[in-house]
């Protein structure tokens, strides 16, 4: 595990490298953090994925800077899906596709904005696999049109959020009328970023949280997530190439 920098056509990106044990090669997971930055819980959820037999890499799309200006920044990208964000993300799947311990099949998950932008980069043709995470992003990345040369999704959202009330369903819709291969699940006792524990990670309680987190009902859900990261193990073993005999039930 270790903090690398990548080169981007936006300048010098700070990474975080998980690796797995062993020699390889591995699948690849580029993981992409949610509207609070690269911090310990999205590290820990690349060494999940290490842990897991995925080599796993989360770029810092925010270059170590917080506040809304990176977030403002980021969504306009999501919306124009073009942009620095994109260079970065791609800088960071070029990367692994370098390396002689990566098999050349990579993947992509993300949360929240993150899931929102690794649903956009869905059909892009460079992911063999998605996991979309309460992904917030558009209305027309749910859609058939765009979804129609999609990877395989698997897709994980909590009823209780009421800011993507309806997302699970109609991803489903979308995805089972375009024919692509998906997995998409609403848990009933979950909300907004239930796959998250920044609170046990030691992270700092953004600001925003007095604001959105009544509406979007924000908290890891121990149950919720278990089960959710036992099925994305799945479906990337299936899809990505992944060591399934080998694994062991995944941890709270």
């Amino acid at each position: 595990m270790a903090n690398i920098t990548l080169e981007s056509p936006s300048g010098d990106l700070p990474a975080y490298l998980a690796q797995p044990s062993g020699t390889g090669p591995f699948p690849g997971v580029v993981v992409i953090h949610d509207a609070f930055g690269l911090g310990n819980d999205i590290r820990n959820q690349a060494d999940w994925l290490a842990a897991e037999g995925y080599l796993a890499i989360a770029p810092d799309l925010f270059r170590g800077r917080k506040g809304l200006a990176c977030m403002v920044s980021t969504m306009r990208d999501a919306r124009d899906k073009s942009g620095p964000t994109f260079d970065d993300i791609e800088a960071a799947r070029t990367w692994l596709l370098t390396r002689s311990d990566c098999t050349g099949t990579v993947g992509v998950i993300g949360y929240c904005m993150g899931g929102g932008l690794a649903l956009i980069l869905a059909p892009s043709g460079g992911y063999a696999a998605s996991s979309v995470n309460y992904g917030t992003a558009g209305k027309d990345a749910y859609s058939t049109g765009y979804l129609r040369t999609a990877c395989p999704i698997i897709g994980s959202y909590g009823a209780k959020d009421r800011s993507l009330r309806g997302a699970a369903e109609r991803l489903d819709r979308v995805l089972t009328e375009v024919g692509v291969d998906h997995d998409v699940r609403e848990y009933a006792s979950a909300g907004h970023g239930f796959l998250n524990n920044g609170a046990g990670a030691g992270d700092p309680r953004p600001a925003l949280f007095a604001v959105f987190g009544p509406i979007m009902k924000v908290g890891y859900e121990p149950e919720a997530a278990r089960d959710a990261r036992a099925r994305i193990l799945a479906f990337f073993d299936r899809h990505l190439g992944g060591a399934a005999a080998d694994r062991t039930p995944p941890g709270p």
